[in-house]
Order: C-alpha cells, then structure tokens, then sequence
C-alpha cells in the first residue's frame, strides 16, 4: 500500500457517496458534529451542526482526522471531555479473538497471539474450518457489534491505531475483518463475494456520539469493503456496489447517546413548547421523564431506529433490542 494514509480524505468519494456517510437516518438529516473541537472554524462547524460535505472537502480536507494523528493535546482534550480511549490494536485483537474462541468453541482461529509481550500476531495459514453443525454461512450471519466505537478499531483494522502504519490485510483483525476474510476464502465469483460481503455488513453495527469519530468509523468499513475486494479481483468495485455498502454502513454505524438510546441531545429539558388544549393554545416547560428518572423507555428526545436486514428491512428503534429493559 504505497499510498496508504490512516486519514482518509473526503474528497475520494463521489457526491453521492459522501452524502450517504453523513446520513442521519433516524433525523432524516445528515450526522451531527456533537463536539466542540471545531467550532473555532466558524459556522457549520458549531457542536449542534449538521455536518456537511463542505465542511469536510476542499480546503476543509485535513479538518476530519483519526485520533492518533491528532496532536497529543487534543488526544488528552477529548479523553478529559468525552472519556475517548485509545485502544491498541493488539487488545482489540485479544478480545475479538475471545468472541471467535466461544463462537468456534477453540482457539487460535484467525491468529495466535504471540508469547513475547510485543503484542505482535501472527495469522493463521490456510481456509478456516468450522465446527460441525456451523457452516462459514453462519460466522458471516452473526450478529457483532461494537458500542461506543468511536473509529470502530473492533471492527476493522486498516491501521495500527498507535502508529497509523498500514496493516496488511491477511494480519486483520476487525470482527469485519474476519467476516470478510471468510467470504472471500469461500466465493469465487464477483457476484457470489458481493452478496455474502453485503450480508457481513448488515451483521456488523456500532454507535458512537461524537460525529467526527462517526465519520471516521464509516469510512473505515467502506474503505475496508475496497480494500477486500480489490486483494480479491485485482480491480476496483463497480460505483453501484460502494454505494449500497456506504448505505448499509450508515444505517448500521449511527450517531447515539449508548445511555438513552437517543440523538445526542435531543431530550427537551426546560424547553418551553407551545400545545394544543381543549381550550386553546397553552404554553408550558417541557421536562424529560427519562432524564429526571434514569428511565430509557421515558425520553422525549429522538429515539435512533436501525434496520432489520433480516426482516423485510424493517425499521425499528434500537432500545427495543434491550430485552433488560422490557
């Protein structure tokens, strides 16, 4: 990878693309900034905007870049403001390979660690197998998902997160990571790695709060799909199928706040609303039960929805999964 950045810049992609990555489907909206890092810059880049395509193109192309090439003062800023958390890649790597351990009930599926405290890896060689009564259908169907994930380094590994150097793709690590290496050592055709590829994504999901680490993480999964792909067939993806992937992916990958399960935000609290009585026009201070009670199922802000790929594509709210709190 000659010219390889951890920062990937907005001005890759196509309009239509960009203006899905930023897509709030639950607001019907694009994502918010929901961090006050930006608001120096001016209008557009305030802590409740939008995010726009401006904002992030052109002369605005550096604006939007992963942690670990921030400075060391703004990496302490956002951990001190919204407890961010530089996770190495090497303990990512431990704990997914626990997930894969009880899924495949052994160890040392996708790699080994290895015993030298460098916090170095080593893949494993050959097709994965699978245990009886599991076919390489089913790792791909399952249900992963990262929470609060920031640049979603679970998720997908195209860099180390502590140096920004590349990491081949036969030494990832993401949970996609490991769902994409399995479609491809199991397709032969363009059509056959697309189909299954599309399934893994629909399998993968992530919240984070803050837009810009959003942004990133959305990215990651999309350049991860090109990645793949080309390593496969020697060629780019056709425009149609990166579309689809960055609208699976915006759906998937959404802007919440992980405590409420709603738009960061959105909970009205000494709001004054104007409402419709039987005698008229009233007006009165709205005040969120939720908030006041610590109650999930009691906000009045925005509830996020997802999609149910499985189910006809339904939509529906994503606190509704949260059988603890029925």
């Amino acid at each position: 990878m000659p010219d390889f950045s951890a920062d990937i810049l907005e001005d890759l992609f196509s309009t239509e693309v960009l203006e899905q990555l930023l897509r709030d489907h639950t607001t019907g909206r694009n994502i918010l900034w929901a961090t006050y890092d930006y608001e120096s810059l001016g209008e557009g880049f305030r802590y409740a905007d939008e995010m726009r395509p401006e904002c992030i193109t052109g002369s605005h192309g550096r604006v939007v870049m992963p942690r670990v090439l921030k400075t060391k003062e703004r990496q302490t800023d956002r951990s001190k403001d919204m407890a961010e958390v530089f996770t190495p890649s090497w303990v990512c790597n431990a704990q997914n390979n626990l997930v894969d351990e009880a899924w495949f009930g052994r160890k040392d599926v996708f790699n080994t660690e290895q015993g030298d405290n460098s916090h170095h890896w080593m893949p494993t060689t050959g097709k994965i197998q699978f245990p009886q009564g599991k076919t390489w259908r089913d790792y791909v169907r399952a249900t992963r998902m990262e929470m609060t994930c920031g640049e979603a380094p679970y998720l997908v590994s195209r860099y180390d997160t502590t140096t920004g150097e590349p990491i081949p793709i036969r030494e990832r690590i993401g949970l996609l990571d490991r769902k994409l290496r399995v479609v491809g050592e199991n397709t032969e055709t363009t059509g056959e790695w697309l189909e299954w590829a599309q399934v893994a994504y629909k399998n993968i999901y992530g919240f984070e709060w803050q837009g810009d680490s959003l942004l990133l993480a959305r990215e990651a999964l999309l350049m991860s799909f090109v990645d793949y792909y080309q390593e496969k067939f020697g060629k780019s993806p056709l425009e149609k199928s990166v579309k689809y992937i960055a609208y699976i992916v915006s759906w998937n990958i959404w802007q919440m706040d992980g405590l409420k399960g709603v738009v960061p935000d959105s909970c009205r609290n000494g709001v004054k609303e104007t409402v419709q009585t039987l005698f008229g026009e009233e007006e009165h201070t709205a005040w969120c039960a939720g908030c006041q009670q610590n109650d999930i199922r009691r906000h009045n802000g925005k509830y996020c929805l997802i999609r149910d790929w499985a189910n006809d594509k339904k939509k529906m709210r994503f606190i509704d999964l949260m059988a603890h709190y029925k």
